[in-house]
C-alpha cells in the first residue's frame, strides 16, 4: 500500500475569498488622520551620536562643543521628532489606559495601536539645530537614577514648540474617538523626549488642537 495517503485538495476558492475578504477589510478600514500638535511643556532631545573627541579632549569640553549632535534633524539641518517616537508615545498610552474593545470580552487597543498604527514621518519643529536653545543638568553619569557619581549634561530644548503630524491607521478597530482619546492621554501622561512624563520627568507633553481626518 501507500505510505502517504492523499489529502483532498483544500477549497481553493474558499481560501481565495478568505484571503480577498481580509485585503478587503484592510482596504476598508484604512484611514489618516492628520494631527496639529501644541507643546504643552519643553521638549528636549537626547539622541545617541558618535562625533570623535578631539585629541586630549576633556569629557566636560566635549560635551559643550558637541550636544548639538543630540538633535534628530532632516536633511536641511531643521529639528524634527521621530515619527517613531510619536507612535512610541501612542502605544505606551493604549497599554497605560487599557479600555477595552467593545464586544470583544476582555480585549483591549493595545496590541492595535502597536501593530496598526503608523506614524507617516518625522514631524518638523521649524527650529535649525545651529539655534536650538540647551539646558545643562547634573546627571548621573551613567544615566541611572540614583546610581552614584554625577556629572554636567547638555541637551537641546525647544521651549515653545508646535508642528503637525500625519498617521495611518490601519485597522478600523480603532475608531476616531478612540484615536482621539489615546492621543490626548498621550499628550498629557507619556509625552515625547527627555525627561518626559512616561519616565518620571514634565518635559514633552503637547495636545492635539484638531484631527483632520481623509474620509
Amino acid at each position: 500500500g501507500h505510505l502517504f495517503k492523499s489529502r483532498k485538495p483544500r477549497d481553493q476558492s474558499n481560501r481565495q475569498k478568505h484571503g480577498y475578504g481580509r485585503l478587503q477589510s484592510l482596504e476598508n478600514g484604512m484611514r489618516n488622520v492628520t494631527v496639529n500638535i501644541q507643546g504643552q511643556s519643553p521638549y528636549s532631545q537626547s539622541k545617541m551620536h558618535e562625533a570623535e573627541k578631539l585629541p586630549k579632549e576633556r569629557p566636560d569640553d566635549y560635551e559643550v562643543r558637541t550636544w548639538r549632535e543630540k538633535c534628530t534633524t532632516n536633511k536641511k539641518g531643521e529639528v524634527v521628532i521621530p515619527a517613531m517616537a510619536l507612535k512610541f508615545s501612542l502605544s505606551a498610552a493604549a497599554k497605560k489606559l487599557g479600555m477595552q474593545i467593545p464586544g470583544r470580552g476582555k480585549a483591549t487597543y493595545t496590541k492595535y495601536f502597536e501593530a496598526d498604527v503608523i506614524c507617516l514621518e518625522n514631524a518638523p519643529l521649524g527650529v535649525q539645530k545651529e539655534d536650538v536653545d540647551l539646558v545643562r543638568i547634573n546627571a548621573n553619569s551613567d544615566g541611572v537614577r540614583g546610581s552614584g557619581k554625577r556629572v554636567w549634561r547638555t541637551f537641546p530644548i525647544i521651549n515653545e514648540w508646535k508642528t503637525t503630524a500625519s498617521f495611518m491607521i490601519m485597522d478600523d478597530t480603532i475608531t476616531k474617538d478612540v484615536f482621539e482619546e489615546v492621543f490626548t492621554a498621550a499628550g498629557m501622561g507619556i509625552g515625547i523626549g527627555r525627561f518626559r512624563p512616561e519616565k518620571g520627568g514634565v518635559n514633552g507633553r503637547f495636545v492635539a488642537t484638531s484631527f483632520d481626518w481623509a474620509d
